[in-house]
């Protein structure tokens, strides 16, 4: 079992922001270093792939001349994609002259992926298919902070299997996104959150529940590919708000988790130095500010929909606030040009979004301002980020894929 890839690849669809995706152009001999049959083979149906996964349909003969492929290679090559679910052939326009080209593109009912998160206080699940279209989703109430993580994994089995009995499709693997620090080797080290999830191989574990492959990542990391992949910066930093506050890095488009999958923990940066004592055990960390039940506490409000619902600007002002003085270290230190605010914050509007661009102008000197926006897909983020990232790998190793149907 492997934590989710830093590597992102190099677009913004499914099929062209791969990853592990080998940087191979245009038709490029693998061989001549020292490459296998198999490795050429898997190589050539990765490069043809991820023609066809691009905007708009294209033809064989279009994606031989993109890639440098024989004609008889790339019709091969699309035969066994097509069998293996990945490809489908559209049917030829007609009133043309000469033989019309019949149109390739991704097949919307081949192999899918799963994606999980197991947060603080639910569990959600999602089935993208290989176009990146979400055909099943369901998220459930669910409190993990004093029980075993037994129970929020019979959770998370129960929730998937309607899922994806709802989607109808064949499952090539599932990925999980989780509330703490993740390991390179997929274990949870720890989750502040979540006292009783310490060390625990949650991949492996919910992978024998599901019979399934399953990657773990940490949810904020998941949540800022997923905003790239639909069309967010490739530089920037991506704060997810919810009981916990954590944020995923982007440089040039690879997600940086640094040495041993700790960056990111923005959450339990002080913000103030003699503030209230956080879940980490420290004192004033930005989510005793800024996380979502400091927040609710602060504005006398008993839910989100609430504090949405009749925003008091001074609360979100002091969020706003506590957030920038985080995020100016960050971007000073990473020369990040953007910040997006995900989880819960999109849903606070402008009086928040206004007081972290005012904190960043204050604090951000040496360079130009910083862009700071809500996230596009805001608290649903790490759930499609964990589902996409299995369609991701699917399509950068189209070997791995299955010719069952459901």
């Amino acid at each position: 079992m492997s934590t989710v890839p830093a590597d992102a690849g190099d677009s913004r669809t499914p099929g062209r922001r791969l990853a592990g995706w080998e940087r191979a152009t245009r038709g490029e001999v693998v061989a001549r270093h020292g490459a296998g049959q198999h490795t050429v083979r898997r190589h050539n149906l990765a490069l043809v792939l991820r023609e066809v996964a691009g905007p708009y349909p294209v033809s064989r003969a279009a994606v031989a001349a993109s890639t440098g492929l024989t004609r008889g290679t790339v019709s091969s090559l699309v035969e066994e994609l097509i069998s293996a679910g990945l490809v489908t052939e559209l049917e030829a326009a007609r009133g043309g002259t000469g033989r019309p080209a019949s149109p390739l593109r991704l097949d919307p009912s081949g192999p899918a992926g799963l994606g999980v998160e197991i947060g603080v206080d639910s569990v959600g699940v999602c089935v993208v298919d290989l176009t990146g279209a979400v055909r099943a989703r369901r998220v459930v109430g669910s409190d993990h902070r004093d029980d075993v993580p037994a129970v929020g994994l019979a959770t998370a089995e129960a929730l998937a299997a309607e899922v994806v009995a709802e989607a109808g499709l064949v499952i090539a693997g599932a990925a999980v996104a989780l509330p703490g620090v993740v390991g390179t080797d997929g274990v949870l080290v720890r989750a502040p959150n979540l006292p009783r999830w310490v060390d625990v191989a949650v991949g492996d574990e919910l992978g024998g529940r599901l019979g399934l492959h399953v990657q773990a990542g940490n949810e904020a990391d998941l949540a800022a590919l997923a905003e790239l992949w639909s069309g967010g910066p490739a530089d920037a930093v991506h704060v997810s708000g919810g009981i916990g506050v954590g944020a995923g890095i982007l440089l040039g488009g690879t997600l940086f988790r640094g040495a041993g999958g700790r960056a990111g923990e923005i959450g339990h940066v002080v913000v103030e130095p003699d503030g209230p004592p956080c879940s980490c055990g420290g004192r004033g960390c930005l989510e005793t500010a800024a996380g979502l039940e400091a927040m609710l506490r602060a504005a006398g409000a008993p839910d989100l929909e609430s504090l949405v619902a009749a925003p008091p600007p001074d609360v979100l002002a002091r969020v706003g606030r506590a957030l920038g003085v985080a995020l100016a270290g960050a971007v000073n230190l990473l020369d990040v040009p953007a910040v997006v605010l995900g989880g819960s914050y999109p849903r606070c509007g402008a009086a928040l979004l206004d007081a972290v661009r005012a904190e960043l102008a204050a604090r951000v000197v040496s360079r130009p301002a910083v862009d700071v926006r809500f996230s596009t897909l805001g608290a649903d983020a790490a759930l499609r980020g964990a589902a996409t990232a299995v369609v991701h790998d699917l399509l950068a190793d189209p070997t791995s894929a299955t010719t069952k149907r459901p």
